[in-house]
């Protein structure tokens, strides 16, 4: 198998339904590869928020690269930096909030890999 290499600079962003800027970079619909999970690169700018979601039937996790935030699940919240890693699991209640300066940059891992009908987001 050849080495997949992509760039999130030449990925095109689109503002997901949790009103987080997003960047799909392995989606098994979009690439050719039996992926049991997608990932995505996420971007909120210094007090911006997502709206609280839930993913019906997948886990996520949020590794941070970039930036401060806060993450709620299930009502419970943490702080978190360059270098954490969050687990939600499918099912649990979720946002997260820039509480810095800079951006709040982070990589999203969903498995099995994220689909619009198993996300409800709340306005």
């Amino acid at each position: 198998m050849a080495i997949i290499k992509k760039s999130i600079d030449q990925i095109s962003p689109f503002t997901a339904g949790d009103d987080t800027l997003i960047r799909e970079v392995l989606h098994p619909r979009n690439d050719d590869l039996a992926l049991g999970y997608s990932l995505a690169f996420a971007v909120l700018e210094p007090g911006r928020a997502s709206l609280p979601h839930i993913l019906k039937k997948s886990d996520e996790v949020y590794a941070i690269g970039k930036g401060r935030g806060r993450a709620f699940i299930d009502g419970e919240a943490a702080d978190v930096g360059p270098g954490d890693v969050v687990v939600i699991p499918a099912g649990a209640r979720q946002y997260i909030e820039n509480t810095g300066d800079e951006h709040l940059e982070f990589w999203c891992i969903v498995s099995p890999p994220w689909n619009e009908e198993d996300e409800l987001v709340e306005d």
